[in-house]
């Protein structure tokens, strides 16, 4: 008799020590927690430290509430000037809304990658190359702005930061640029060797035996009569000098 009190206490302690167990849990400072009953969320977040959860029907569900810097992948995109470019990009944002952040999507970290990828491709196509390099602040803010205006409304994060960090020239543009250097290259001393060409034609001290290389002296030498010396001759008194 004694034996089965003893065996039916330490089941019972056993037991309580099970379902205090499954009741504490533990939510870190940069953490928030849901409370997930038979499957319905309560309205009410818990905060960091122990909280205590019914051991059946009660699920916890943490939320991490620090800010994540999650890096853009590059993105080809043509610019409003036709030049091909590669951007990558940075955004920073965090969880205001544990609630809607759990149930409105999926995966919200996943959603605000595609959603930063999408708007960055978009914003290339809306300024030039030069603009793209001078005006950064002024995507900078495009693009947080495009971003944060769907992920606070409807998934409860809100972006703090977006940055393009490196924009670049596609490969193919790249390629083309080198291709098209080459050829102005080449044109450039064509045309220098050109010049050099013609400023030897007509350079006078450059001129062969001595003949100047103006065509209107040439043309004119030959039309002067040559030197003949006077003659006087007299003629009824008078003299006549003969050229």
């Amino acid at each position: 008799m004694l034996a089965a009190v003893l065996a039916g206490t330490v089941g019972a302690v056993l037991l309580t020590l099970l379902l205090l167990g499954r009741s504490l849990r533990q939510i870190e400072q940069y953490e928030r927690g849901l409370i997930f009953r038979f499957g319905k969320v309560l309205p009410e977040t818990r905060g960091p430290g122990l909280t205590i959860i019914r051991p059946i029907g009660d699920k916890l569900q943490k939320v991490n509430m620090q800010i994540v810097a999650m890096a853009l992948p590059v993105q080809e995109g043509i610019t409003r000037d036709n030049v091909s470019i590669a951007v990558d990009g940075v955004v920073y944002f965090r969880v205001v809304d544990p609630i809607k952040a759990v149930l409105n999507v999926q995966n919200y970290m996943f959603a605000i990658s595609q959603q930063a990828q999408t708007s960055l491709r978009s914003i290339i196509g809306q300024f030039d190359m030069d603009e793209l390099l001078a005006e950064r602040d002024t995507i900078n803010r495009r693009l947080r702005e495009a971003v944060g205006e769907v992920a606070e409304s409807d998934w409860g994060v809100r972006v703090e930061r977006a940055e393009v960090k490196d924009v670049s020239l596609s490969e193919g543009m790249k390629q083309l640029l080198t291709r098209q250097d080459a050829a102005d290259k080449a044109l450039r001393t064509r045309a220098i060797g050109a010049d050099d060409a013609n400023q030897t034609s007509t350079d006078p001290d450059t001129a062969s035996n001595g003949i100047p290389s103006n065509s209107a002296v040439l043309q004119l030498q030959p039309l002067q009569p040559p030197f003949t010396p006077n003659i006087a001759t007299e003629d009824d008194g008078e003299i006549w000098s003969i050229a």
